[in-house]
Formats: structure tokens, sequence, C-alpha cells
């Protein structure tokens, strides 16, 4: 059994998507998407992977020249490939720098991460793309980036590590000898998006697309208290109207009835 790593060995969709590595269901739709999508990796892509350092968070401005200049610091450098758009040709905001020697790349991951290049703080990992076993892009739902405003956080990467699971000493990184955590352990996050098909078929019945984004259990058991009161706000606006057409009813009644009183009264 092997012992619990920060960092995943082998890439899963469904335990990136987990802060602990430990969820059994998908949580947003980029996971589901990932878990059905069949990635090939660029047979185009040249070079030696072990030997290739990603680098991210680029600003627009910044080029090769200024990435050579840079990254030639830490060992000499074998290619430099700045991602471009193919139809605007503006920087997409990642490169790949391929090194000669095993050393230079090892200096330049653990100096180079967080440098400030045009006043933007960039982010080195090694390739993984070729590299991590059953690798799927972020573009497909998986990759270890993501925003937390979109609720799509991946995890198991330099930059987001994995959580230790609670409770679990010999937590081997993925599952237990019968294949599957230990669900009487289970992860914040699990805990935070449980019943997910439950909540589909919720949604379904109520004539609403599926809420994926990261929302608290204890929020989706409002939802039936809050479509009631919006109900009961209804059926008393219906009342109060109905009230008030037969008030004007009565009213109309009576002036009539005061109008042929008065006119018997001067014949």
């Amino acid at each position: 059994m092997n012992e619990w790593t920060p960092i995943a060995k082998a890439y899963h969709p469904l335990k990136a998507g987990s802060i602990d590595g430990t969820d059994e269901e998908p949580h947003d739709r980029a996971v589901l998407r990932a878990m059905l999508s069949r990635y090939v990796p660029n047979k185009g892509v040249v070079g030696d992977p072990l030997l290739t350092l990603f680098v991210a968070r680029l600003s627009q401005q910044t080029t090769e020249e200024k990435l050579k200049e840079v990254f030639s610091r830490y060992g000499d450098i074998q290619r430099l490939r700045l991602v471009r758009d193919i139809i605007t040709g503006f920087s997409k905001g990642y490169a790949f720098i391929e090194y000669k020697q095993e050393s230079a790349i090892k200096k330049a991951y653990r100096d180079a991460n967080k440098l400030v290049i045009d006043q933007r703080e960039i982010f080195v990992d090694y390739e993984l793309e070729r590299v991590l076993k059953g690798w799927i892009p972020r573009r497909l739902g998986g990759g270890f980036g993501g925003k937390k405003e979109s609720g799509q956080l991946r995890f198991g990467g330099r930059d987001r590590p994995f959580r230790k699971p609670i409770n679990l000493p010999a937590y081997s990184g993925i599952a237990h000898s019968d294949g599957f955590a230990d669900k009487r352990h289970r992860s914040r996050s699990r805990e935070r998006l449980q019943d997910w098909r439950g909540k589909k078929d919720y949604s379904r019945d109520r004539g609403r697309d599926v809420r994926w984004h990261d929302k608290s259990q204890s929020q989706y058991d409002k939802e039936p208290n809050q479509e009631r009161r919006k109900d009961e706000r209804r059926k008393d606006r219906d009342r109060d109207e109905k009230d008030k057409h037969k008030e004007s009813k009565r009213d109309r009644s009576k002036e009539s009835k005061r109008d042929r009183s008065r006119e018997r009264d001067r014949k």
C-alpha cells in the first residue's frame, strides 16, 4: 500500500475535483465531462517531456525573448515555445521550456515559481501532459487549475495539493483495498456536496437546470421552504385582488341602488 502524497501520481478527474482526493461523485459539470472524455496527448509536440518545464500566468506583454532571458539563468535552453492564438497571434499566457540538463530544470522548478515577470507572478511546474498517466487538460474539465469564483477548483498539483484526509492514517492516496475510500470517513468536500444524484432529480422535477456550483446542503434544504413561501405570497396576492374586486362590485351596486332611489323620490 502506497503512502499518501499531496501531489497526484496518476490523474483522475474525480479525485482532482476533491480537496483530499476522496470524492466518489462528481460535484460539477466539468468533472463529469472530463470523466467521459478520452484525451490523447498531442503527438506533434517534440522534445523530452522529462526536461520540459510548464510556465503559466504570463502577462500578455511577455515575449519569447523575455522568457529566454529569464530562464536561461538556470541552464542552457534547448527549446522554448510561447503558446499563441493561431488566429490573433496573441499570447495565451503560458509557455513550455525544454532544458538540456536535468539539473537545470530542477533548479528552474525550485527557484522560478512565483517569480514576477512584467508585473505578473508566474507559475512553474513540470510538463504533465506527456508524463502524468490519465491526464485530462483543463479545457476538457481536468487539469489542476480553476478559480474559486467558478467553484471548479482542482487539487493534487503543485499549486493546490491534496489535503490529508481526516482520521485516515493508512490512506493510500486513491483508495483502500476494497477499491473505495472508507465511507465512514467523509471528506469535508463530500459532506458539503453529498446526494448529488438526489439534487439532480429534485432540480429536474422543479423544471430547473442542475445547480452544479459549490453549494452547501443546508442551502438546498432551504429551497422547498422558499418555494412554499413564494406560493403562499402568490395566493395572498390573489386573495387580496379578489377581495378588492368584490368590494368594488358591492360599492357599485350600492351606488346604483341609491341612484334609483333618488329618481323615484323626484317623481
